[in-house]
C-alpha cells in the first residue's frame, strides 16, 4: 500500500457509507438537477427557485455530490460533469430513471430487510409491504411507471450490444416474452428488416407501447399481445426471447415459464434467455449483487451457466450456446429436445 492509497479500514468505511451517495443521487435525479444544467452552469439560487427547495440545503446536496465527481462547483455555480451527464433525461443511456427507482421506498425499504432474507431464504418485500412487488405495482400505477422507466433505462445501455450479438437470420417471427415497453424488440427489428415481432406482456404494460414502436419505425412488423406467461404464451414464433424474466422467479416458476414457451413452439424453435450469468471466483461481478436484489425483492436469483443448463433440461430444452454480448448480459440459447 502506497502513501496515497486508502487503508483497508478506510476503504471498508467508504463502502459502508456508500448508501449516502446513492440517496444523494436519487434526490438530484428526482429534482431533475442535471436537466436544469443542460445549457450551462447555474447558481444555487436559480436551481433552488426552479426546484422549489431551500437554497442552503440544495447547496449542501450539490456540494456533497460534487465531492464525488457528480456536478462541479466553480465561482458559486454548479455545472455538469461526465458522470452528471447520465442523470440527464435525454442523454443516450441515461440512468436518471434507474437512480430514481433505486431511491424509491419500494426498493430502499426492502433492502433494509436483507438480514431477514438471508436468515429465512424468503423475500423481504412482502414482509415490508404485505404483497409481492408485482401486486404492489398493480395497486400503485405511479410507482409502476417509475419501475417501468427504470427497466427501460437500464436496458437502453445494452440493447444495441444484445441486438447485434445474435444472428437472427434463421428466425422469421421473434416473440419477446415479458418484453415490457418493447425497447429491445424494437432494436432487434430495426436491425433485421425481414424479421417480424410479437411483444407479449401484461395488458397494463403493453397498453402504451405503440408510440415507441412507431418511433422506431417497426410498428408495421410488430404485433402487441397482452397476457400472462403463467397461463399461455402465444404460439407460432420461431424464437422466444426472455430478457430479465427468468431471474425474477424461483426454479419452479422459471421452469414453468420455459415449459410454456416450449409448448408454444415447434421442434425447430429456439428460446433466447438474456440474463446475467454469475461467474466463479472473487473478481467483482455485478451479477452477485443483482442476485441479492432478486432475493430481497422476489425470493428469486441470478444463476450460473450450470443453473441454466439444469433449468433448460427440466423444461424440455438443451442449452446449445452462450453468446457473450460485451455487456453484463448473455444470450443463453436453448433448443427443443
Amino acid at each position: 500500500m502506497t502513501a496515497n492509497e486508502p487503508s483497508p479500514r478506510d476503504t471498508l468505511l467508504q463502502m459502508t457509507n456508500a448508501f449516502q451517495v446513492t440517496q444523494a443521487i436519487y434526490v438530484a435525479a428526482t429534482l431533475g438537477i442535471a436537466d436544469l444544467l443542460e445549457d450551462g452552469p447555474k447558481s444555487v439560487d436559480e436551481l433552488a427557485k426552479t426546484t422549489r427547495t431551500p437554497a442552503p440545503t440544495l447547496y449542501r446536496l450539490l456540494r456533497a455530490l460534487a465531492s464525488v465527481g457528480i456536478f462541479i462547483e466553480a465561482d458559486g455555480r454548479f455545472g455538469l460533469t461526465p458522470l452528471a451527464e447520465y442523470l440527464r433525461t435525454d442523454t443516450p443511456g441515461s440512468l436518471r430513471a434507474w437512480a430514481i427507482h433505486i431511491g424509491r421506498p419500494y426498493t430502499w425499504s426492502t433492502w433494509a430487510y436483507l438480514l431477514h432474507s438471508v436468515r429465512t431464504g424468503e423475500p423481504a418485500f412482502p414482509e415490508v409491504f404485505g404483497m409481492t412487488p408485482f401486486e404492489y405495482w398493480a395497486d400503485h400505477p405511479e410507482e409502476a411507471a417509475v419501475f417501468n422507466a427504470a427497466m427501460t433505462s437500464l436496458s437502453s445501455g445494452v440493447i444495441d450490444a444484445i441486438a447485434r450479438s445474435y444472428d437472427f437470420s434463421g428466425i422469421g417471427v421473434l416473440l419477446d416474452v415479458g418484453g415490457g415497453e418493447g425497447g429491445l424488440l424494437a432494436a432487434i427489428l430495426a436491425a433485421n428488416p425481414s424479421l417480424r415481432g410479437i411483444l407479449f406482456d401484461q395488458p397494463h404494460v403493453v397498453s402504451t407501447v405503440g408510440a415507441l414502436l412507431e418511433q422506431a419505425g417497426v410498428a408495421d412488423r410488430c404485433e402487441v399481445v397482452g397476457g400472462s406467461f403463467f397461463e399461455a404464451v402465444p404460439a407460432g414464433a420461431d424464437g422466444y426471447l426472455l430478457k430479465s424474466v427468468i431471474h425474477d422467479w424461483d426454479d419452479d416458476a422459471a421452469i414453468e415459464i420455459l415449459r410454456l414457451c416450449r409448448a408454444a413452439m415447434d421442434d425447430r424453435g429456439k428460446v433466447l434467455v438474456v440474463e446475467r450469468i454469475v461467474r466463479p471466483g472473487n473478481d467483482p461481478d455485478p451479477a452477485k449483487f443483482s442476485d441479492l436484489n432478486m432475493l430481497v425483492m422476489l425470493g428469486a436469483q441470478e444463476r450460473t451457466a450450470d443453473d441454466f443448463e439444469l433449468l433448460y433440461a427440466k423444461a424440455g430444452f438443451k442449452l446449445s450456446n452462450i453468446i457473450r454480448t460485451g455487456s453484463p448480459y448473455n444470450i443463453i440459447e436453448g433448443t427443443p429436445v
